[in-house]
């Protein structure tokens, strides 16, 4: 620990008593045996006041009960998907914007973000030999258009990369299939995101994916891709689990079959759009800051109010509770609502290239984009002490049974990782997301999602922690 962690103003003695609270042994917070000193633990436990206040407010009927929803559901069923370099996005954003100075947050605006645009067009695909049958389906991100014409040619189904090198030799001119079996999203997607280089890479005209999903109702998933580098760029889209396996069990059994394909994208340079920022400023440090965020771009299939109205709206309606009550801590809280999430972190690199003199003051990143479902518990990624003074936090949330704190030794978020990578702490809640990866980047992903009393906790929770990592009289140790 540094000095920077401490206000300059602070006399001798008292630096020397909250270095002393770091001296004991400390463990790793996930074996459960972690060891602060009792004035620390005391003053976390004292904000156990504020924590009920909160929760009494979000679940009053007559206090803000409700309003996360409700505020969501307008935005999403005014605008519906919000695909970064659209109108639409930018008219969302427009919105929003106007929403939270109505509420009166802090530093309300947006920061400009330029970056190269992607949009589908017309696109279908076929089964056509040996019977005629169509095939739902979603271009991924990125990726080229079709000849005009289109493409119809020979299938080659693999079921993994080492299926597809081991049947390299009768790719050329085809388009390959994948029905990968689904593992995990992060282990998944890897197809996804490189299915159609590596196939490129022997030849294949076209390739069709696999949606990352454990379950399906015959709903193709969206999602981006990247072609590698000195490899073919060839059209690639992604299927539904149901056809990928139709196709698999047919190609196994000797079947020959052919599929037609035809996609129109376009690309456009120099798009632009802004990430929307508000702030709560801290009494006493407002240069110094908490983070809480989500995203307000989605792919351009239902509503995005799964991925990621809900972590976006947790974001900015934590910091309209706080400022309702009168909680202002010593620190800043900024909300940033990111925008290129989709299309690989765009908003969240741009941010960090334009405020790299700030960043050491940034004690905490929260983020939410992975559904704001009922919560359980935190997820961390920081230090080991750091991680020790949020299983204390978690503690406060009995009364809600979200007492669960992770630490984790791998980056808790998506945008916020870029800010993990420079070792800035990172945090995301744990909630009972199973069947995220349903809905996820699909028509389906919309208010039929998402459940009020969830959403309520989730504002609570992103209220509270921020405060507190805010309004505590130490900063979250680095290293």
């Amino acid at each position: 620990m540094t000095s920077r962690h401490f206000r300059s103003s602070c006399p001798i003695a008292v630096v020397v008593l909250l270095l002393a609270l770091f001296i004991p042994s400390l463990t790793a917070a996930s074996s459960g045996k972690c060891r602060l000193v009792r004035s620390l633990r005391d003053e976390i436990a004292s904000y156990r006041p504020v924590v009920e206040r909160v929760l009494s407010y979000v679940q009053d009927k007559n206090g803000y009960k409700g309003r996360t929803w409700a505020a969501l559901s307008e935005f999403t069923d005014t605008f519906g998907s919000r695909l970064a370099g659209t109108s639409n996005l930018e008219n969302s954003i427009d919105y929003m914007m106007n929403s939270l100075r109505a509420k009166n947050l802090d530093n309300v605006h947006g920061e400009r973000v330029m970056f190269t645009g992607w949009q589908r067009r017309k696109e279908n695909a076929a089964l056509v030999k040996p019977r005629f049958k169509n095939l739902a389906m979603l271009g991924l991100g990125g990726s080229v258009s079709t000849a005009p014409e289109g493409i119809r040619a020979e299938v080659v189904v693999v079921t993994s990369f080492d299926d597809l090198s081991n049947k390299s030799s009768q790719v050329s001119g085809k388009i390959v299939v994948y029905n990968q079996p689904y593992v995990s999203y992060s282990e998944t997607v890897v197809y996804r995101s490189m299915g159609a280089s590596e196939a490129s890479k022997y030849g294949a005209v076209a390739t069709l994916i696999r949606s990352i999903t454990p379950f399906s109702l015959n709903s193709p998933h969206a999602g981006h891709q990247s072609y590698s580098d000195g490899v073919k760029k060839i059209p690639t889209a992604c299927i539904t689990v149901e056809d990928a396996e139709l196709l698999n069990r047919m190609y196994n059994r000797g079947t020959k079959l052919e599929i037609f394909l035809k996609m129109d994208s376009k690309f456009f340079t120099n798009a632009t759009s802004r990430n929307t920022v508000a702030e709560i400023k801290g009494k006493t440090d407002p240069d110094k800051i908490v983070l809480v965020s989500g995203h307000l771009d989605s792919w351009d299939v239902g509503q995005g109010a799964m991925d990621d109205g809900g972590g976006a709206f947790i974001s900015w309606n934590s910091l309209v509770v706080l400022k309702n009550l009168g909680l202002r801590p010593k620190r800043s809280i900024r909300c940033l609502l990111w925008t290129a999430e989709e299309e690989g972190y765009i908003g969240a690199y741009a941010y960090l290239k334009g405020h790299k003199s700030e960043l050491e003051k940034f004690n905490l990143v929260i983020e939410s984009d992975e559904g704001t479902f009922q919560p359980y518990g935190i997820e961390f990624h920081g230090s080991e002490t750091s991680a020790c003074i949020m299983v204390e936090v978690a503690k406060l949330f009995d009364s809600i049974n979200a007492t669960t704190m992770q630490s984790s030794k791998d980056n808790v978020g998506s945008d916020i990782e870029v800010f993990e990578n420079i070792n800035i702490p990172g945090l995301s809640l744990l909630n009972k997301n199973e069947k995220y990866f349903w809905y996820h980047h699909t028509e389906a992903d919309t208010m039929a999602v998402e459940d009020p009393d969830s959403l309520d906790l989730n504002t609570a929770m992103f209220a509270v922690i921020s405060y507190i990592i805010a309004d505590l009289s130490v900063e979250l140790p680095k290293s």
